[in-house]
């Protein structure tokens, strides 16, 4: 029965990704027909997947409760402001704050303390809800291209730049110790549902976050190259802490590189499944034959 909580909560979680990735432009017509208050309040819901884990579980507490009802609440709020404030969409500093906000609360695991150890991705995909919810259907920021419908130019697109990353990154990575070839592949049968779980869990929130929400703000304020290596700086410093206990200056140099080829996929045609395509491929491919 347990279990049975948990898969509700994951699915619960889940859904939102999938219904913004395959009927984003129906559910923004749909919330115009709510009112202000109800369209600010609905994100509220995101509570519904850490009480269905936490109260079956024993790890119930009322401010982190409070948390993911007030949290995606006020991410609504600051961007219903900035919709107000900058009806153009030139990108304001109530974007920036929620972005860096968000941003800092996943990699410095600021709320993974309210869930099980083995279930503390399931903070990220919340605050990714958040965010969802805020830049879609409230502020409804243009160009930010997540959509889950493939099409050919995005695999075009996304191969081309992991073609040309890839051999940069291997170099660079046995080079300064970073990467360690291993010829012997653990059951290859499972590489191609590793690749989808990876492109689903790992980079389709990534890179709606850092190409379709952050580089697309920032070149409207500093233009596109400066957008694109801005964004890929600070996509290298958010690993600054995974798998290592101190600085892992390593991982944030070969992911800020990474980050570069990641932005040139996505501004290509504004496409986050082009540079999901590259970034799961990456990953994949470094899991199965060089960690």
């Amino acid at each position: 029965m347990l279990n049975a909580w948990i898969v509700a909560a994951a699915v619960l979680a889940l859904a939102p990704i999938f219904v913004f990735g395959f009927a984003g432009q129906r559910l923004q017509a749909a919330a115009r027909h709510l009112s202000p208050g109800a369209r600010l309040l609905s994100p509220a819901a995101c509570v519904l997947p850490y009480l269905l884990v936490a109260v079956p579980l024993h790890l119930f507490h009322i401010q982190w409760m409070l948390l993911y009802i007030e949290l995606p609440v006020a991410v609504a709020l600051l961007l219903a402001l900035a919709a107000r404030f900058d009806p153009e969409q030139k990108g304001h500093w109530l974007d920036f704050l929620v972005l860096f906000s968000l941003g800092l609360a996943v990699d410095l695991r600021w709320f993974e303390a309210a869930w099980p150890h083995t279930l503390a991705a399931m903070n990220k995909v919340l605050l990714l809800d958040a965010g969802l919810y805020g830049f879609h259907i409230i502020r409804q920021l243009d160009g930010v291209g997540f959509d889950l419908r493939w099409r050919w130019q995005d695999w075009k697109t996304g191969l081309r730049e992991f073609l040309i990353y890839a051999p940069l990154a291997i170099l660079l990575g046995l080079a300064i110790g970073f990467l360690h070839l291993h010829t012997h592949v653990q059951r290859p049968w499972t590489v191609p549902f590793v690749w989808i779980f990876t492109y689903v869990l790992i980079a389709l929130p990534e890179e709606i976050f850092f190409r379709g929400w952050m580089q697309n703000l920032f070149e409207r304020k500093l233009g596109r190259t400066t957008a694109l290596f801005l964004t890929a700086v600070l996509f290298g410093l958010s690993h600054f802490n995974k798998r290592a206990a101190h600085f892992n200056w390593r991982y944030v140099v070969l992911a800020a590189i990474a980050g570069v080829f990641y932005g040139r996929a996505w501004r290509e045609n504004r496409r986050v499944a082009a540079s999901a395509i590259t970034h799961a491929s990456v990953d994949t491919i470094w899991g199965a034959l060089l960690r």
